[in-house]
């Protein structure tokens, strides 16, 4: 007998930009090579100033990754009455709510659904397209910190 997700025949999601995934919790935002060069150019920064601004190196994984940081009352750095960089948003941000500790069940699922109001409305997302954001998620290479970097 295998194990067959429960999203397989789809789920519904449609994002009303209400930033209950962006604000009030603490968490981490890790960013990859794609996600970096691509806020970069939306802000017109170099990557150092971009670090030291935006960014927090966080114990993952026996070395140190980089995350967004939070503002103080654990808003993502880049809320201001909606996100300040949605054009350019990291991948994480990009496939949320199709993150595996989400889909890992129906009732993760619903859980989620009682704080994100896009979830189980609007349009509706294939099996196989989940399948692809998950994927496209666990291939990706944070960056890690590498000698001396700020």
């Amino acid at each position: 007998m295998t194990n067959t997700p429960f999203f397989t025949d789809g789920l519904r999601f449609s994002c009303k930009r209400c930033s209950s995934c962006c604000r009030f919790e603490p968490g981490y935002v890790f960013l990859c090579d794609k996600d970096m060069s691509q806020l970069l150019t939306e802000l017109k920064m170099d990557k150092n100033a971009f670090i030291k601004t935006y960014c927090r190196w966080i114990a993952f994984h026996g070395g140190e990754s980089l995350s967004l940081k939070e503002k103080s009352n654990k808003d993502c750095i880049f809320w201001n009455d909606g996100c300040t960089v949605y054009h350019a948003r990291p991948l994480q941000c990009r496939t949320f709510p199709f993150w595996e500790s989400i889909v890992a069940s129906r009732k993760s699922w619903q859980n989620t659904a009682c704080e994100c109001p896009g979830i189980n409305s609007g349009e509706t997302h294939t099996g196989e397209e989940i399948g692809q954001y998950l994927s496209l998620a666990s291939s990706q290479n944070y960056i890690n910190r590498q000698g001396n970097e700020p």
